[in-house]
């Protein structure tokens, strides 16, 4: 059996310089980094580089176009203090009662005064010589996390189906995503692979060279990213059990044809049947890859404790493979089911023995899942790479299989690359080198300590799957064209309705995340959105009361104007999350070199305790505080000042909004195009939702996730806010209200009932000569209605925050007003028509319900 060594760069930073594209600094080869010589630097290459499906007969494409202006992006830039801090209160005030804002603001001024300054010049110091200030915190909050991957950290995509309904059955499918798949791995070897740009400027491409032949590797002390950039074979899946065979040559060309891949697939799915489900299950070792991760690093000590054994070996060839192909025996129906399939698996108990999908996948890698039917889906390992990257990867491989099909029809048709690997059928064998095409399937010696673990890992995975419930909504009636239509932004339009929804159904205002790009910057990832601000407040309110239909749509427009505003302000890196929680680790950093291993804060901090108050409950984020036990990888560190040690918790910190930024209720994220039916994750908090959702043309797909908190009734609740408020938006437009107050009200006032008119002056007559009746709004009309072309308000200026906010260093503050009742003490009763019907509310009792607080930071960076 041929075995390839897997290489784990032992540190971030050693990966990071010794590469090529990973220059630091402010100047490359004396050229500044900015946007704008980024941007000459893409334009510089011709139009059959940038631009490859209109030059697919061209022979002689340049290499070198991915990474080209990778060195000439602008560094991440480090917010002003100040700033952060007001859009922090900001973000804070319409999730907190007065007296809690109140004891924020003088949290924060006590921060400014004191630790925030020093932090803030930390901060400017490690970040000197480095290119991205917040890459190392970003990667140590993930490696750092101890839970189980699956549902907490891997984000899915579901394709869409093949167009050709002939091909949509599991080894035609499989076949054709496999070669498309590798097409892809060829252009990013060969740096053809056009570099995504937004508006002609070019972004950053670094996670392309983190996405094939890479692994999340557990330790004692967190885990480590480990990758074989030479890698030239894949891994299948089967019935829980394993195969392997090559594909690439030395060359990164591809050495099997379409017909030769859907052979291979055949004759291991044949093999992998003729072992009973029962039997494979208690051998499917990608269960291990569930597990916690420290669990899961003595289980990998297990598997490598004779060196050069039959069991280390497999590992290698698992962990070095390409990508993780899984091939279902399942065929699920709804899109439940498929969301469910895709993000974790189903699990299914037959005599005792899980014989669910759940055994068939390895959550370490990129995985491309396959199902009887043909449906097909992406989960992949979640640190190296956002969500973004792994669209463009999905995307351009659905693309490819399309032009691929056509290409058998007709020769002429275009092609996705820049250039093309030879014909395999057409090569000398020869010129393959030292390859092994045949699948092999590998052998695990099922040591006892191996069985029993993995039966308990199963039992634990199945507990998990069955704590999680997902619920999806394909809404066909409007999309993007009929809200740009209507003048707004389609994210911030879908972002209200989440509020909308959850308010309706809950009578609370509740913290929202949503991912912001970043990738205009080197290394760039995320920001966060903060989106509940006092104007979406005043929306969602304003939506279920007695109101107008103007009032109700102005108030969506004043609240989708600041939501754009605050987008527009991340995307350049001027969000207060990753600048604050960057603060937060070089303290976090401080203490650790001070060898503070015991300190008392005032308010009686334990900076010992994990991140909730269970354990068990650390479900809700995919980045949190490096611990203290934390190993930060980095070559060099901040040292705190002898004179000066930051060791008591900077207020910011220890103050209750903190937690209450931090903790996810509605995690959402937009990530999608017509190539994907779904894209989501599991849910952040235990008394939250995950929502991943795609904003089509003429249609919105969302999937939701929740520990059970009546998640399909949330779809429900969104499906009528989005059927009213398009209702309301006809209803202006046609009636001529504010939003056109040109408009006749000659159409308005003849709609209002006359009293004293007879019914006997006639009855109106159409051009056919039938009556007209009223009839009832059918929500199968067109989306746009002819509606298009409404005028975009222009933008109102800018909302300054109050007084205290804006001048966040008074030394004097109000005095406390009384606390409030909290709005969490109300409950609504949710009625179906929320424009005709009057919200009841009615107080619960005074019962409260139990909550994990959850210190975990930065939910679910996928954008």
């Amino acid at each position: 059996m041929a075995v390839r060594t897997f290489t784990r760069p032992s540190s971030l930073n050693e990966s990071l310089a010794n590469g090529r594209l990973t220059m630091t600094g402010s100047e490359v080869n004396g050229v500044a980094r900015s946007e704008a010589s980024a941007r000459e630097s893409q334009q510089s290459f011709p139009s059959e580089a940038k631009e490859p499906l209109a030059h697919h007969t061209n022979p002689d494409s340049r290499p070198g176009i991915t990474f080209a202006h990778q060195d000439k992006l602008p560094s991440l830039p480090i917010p002003e203090l100040e700033s952060s801090c007001k859009k922090y209160l900001a973000a804070l005030k319409p999730l907190q009662s007065p007296k809690e804002h109140h004891d924020t603001i003088a949290a924060l001024n006590d921060f400014l005064k004191s630790d925030g300054p020093l932090l803030q010049e930390k901060l400017k110091k490690y970040a000197s010589g480095k290119a991205n200030y917040i890459e190392q915190f970003w990667y140590d909050s993930y490696l750092n996390f101890d839970n189980p991957v699956v549902l907490n950290l891997n984000p899915f995509f579901l394709l869409e189906d093949d167009p050709t309904p002939a091909r949509n059955n599991q080894v035609t499918r499989a076949a054709s995503l496999v070669v498309s798949a590798l097409s892809f791995v060829r252009a990013v070897r060969r740096e053809e692979l056009p570099p995504d740009t937004v508006r002609g400027q070019p972004l950053c491409m670094y996670q392309y060279s983190r996405l094939f032949g890479t692994a999340r590797i557990p330790t004692e002390n967190g885990c480590q990213i480990g990758q074989d950039p030479t890698s030239k074979h894949i891994v299948v899946l089967c019935h829980g059990q394993f195969y392997w065979f090559d594909v690439l040559d030395d060359n990164n060309d591809l050495i099997m044809t379409e017909k030769d891949v859907a052979l291979n697939l055949q004759v291991i799915i044949n093999d992998a049947a003729e072992v009973p489900i029962q039997e494979a299950a208690k051998g499917a070792l990608g269960v291990l890859s569930t597990e916690n991760r420290k669990v899961w690093s003595g289980l990998r000590d297990v598997l490598h404790r004779e060196e050069g054994s039959n069991n280390s070996d497999c590992l290698n060839i698992v962990d070095s493979a390409l990508f993780i192909l899984c091939l279902d025996y399942t065929e699920p129906q709804t899109g439940a089911e498929l969301c469910m399939n895709m993000l974790c698996g189903s699990s299914k108990v037959e005599r005792g023995v899980q014989v669910g999908t759940c055994t068939n996948r390895w959550y370490d890698k990129l995985q491309i899942i396959v199902c009887k039917n043909g449906s097909a889906g992406i989960n992949f390992e979640h640190t190296g790479v956002d969500g973004h990257t792994v669209l463009r990867f999905a995307s351009d491989v659905y693309t490819d299989t399309i032009l691929r099909f056509a290409r058998t029809i007709n020769g002429g048709a275009p092609s996705l690359w820049a250039s093309s690997s030879p014909d395999p059928s057409k090569r000398d064998p020869e010129s393959f080198g030292d390859v092994q095409t045949t699948p092999h399937k590998l052998e695990w010696d099922m040591v006892p300590e191996l069985s029993t673990a993995l039966r308990f890992a199963e039992t634990r995975l199945a507990d998990l799957i069955q704590q999680n419930e997902f619920a999806t909504l394909d809404f066909p009636h409007y999309g993007k064209n009929f809200m740009t239509s209507m003048g707004f932004s389609p994210d911030a339009f879908v972002q209200m309705a989440f509020q909308a929804a959850y308010y309706g159904l809950y009578g609370r205002i509740e913290c929202v995340y949503e991912p912001a790009m970043t990738k205009f910057f080197y290394h760039g990832r995320t920001e966060a959105i903060r989106s509940v601000t006092e104007q979406t407040v005043d929306f969602v309110r304003t939506f279920w009361g007695e109101n107008t239909a103007a009032a109700k749509i102005e108030a969506l427009r004043k609240a989708c104007q600041k939501h754009t505003e605050i987008t527009k302000d991340c995307a350049k890196a001027q969000g207060c999350d990753r600048h604050l929680y960057a603060l937060y680790c070089i303290w976090q950093r401080a203490i650790d070199e001070d060898g503070a291993e015991a300190v008392s804060y005032s308010d009686g901090y334990d900076s010992t305790r994990p991140s909730s108050p269970d354990a068990s409950e650390k479900v809700n984020s995919v980045v949190g505080s490096p611990n203290r036990n934390s190993i930060l990888s980095e070559n060099g560190s901040v040292s705190s000042s002898p004179h000066t040690p930051v060791q008591h918790m900077p207020a910011i910190f220890a103050d209750s909004g903190w937690d209450k930024l931090n903790t996810t209720i509605l995690s959402t994220s937009n990530c999608g195009n017509p190539s994907l039916r779904q894209f989501g994750f599991g849910p952040t908090s235990g008394d939250g939702f995950g929502i991943g959702y795609i904003i089509k043309d003429g249609s919105i797909s969302i999937c939701a996730s929740s520990k059970h908190r009546q998640t399909s009734r949330f779809i429900d609740a969104l499906e009528t806010y989005f059927l009213e408020i398009r209702k309301l938006l006809r209803q202006l437009k046609r009636r001529g209200t504010s939003a056109d107050k040109t408009a006749s009200r000659a159409r308005e006032a003849e709609d209002r009932p006359k009293a004293g008119r007879m019914k006997s002056r006639g009855r109106i007559i159409v051009a056919d000569g039938r009556t007209q009746t009223p009839q009832t709004e059918s929500i199968a009309e067109s989306d746009d209605d002819g509606l298009g072309g409404c005028r975009t308000p222009p933008s109102p200026p800018f909302l300054n925050l109050n007084e205290q906010v804006a001048k966040i260093t008074l030394h004097a503050l109000p005095p406390t007003p009384p606390q409030s009742p909290p709005f969490s003490a109300l409950k609504t009763v949710y009625v179906s028509s929320p424009r005709k019907s009057r919200v009841t509310i009615k107080p619960l009792s005074s019962k409260k319900c139990s909550k994990a607080v959850v210190r975990r930071i930065y939910t679910n960076a996928f954008l």
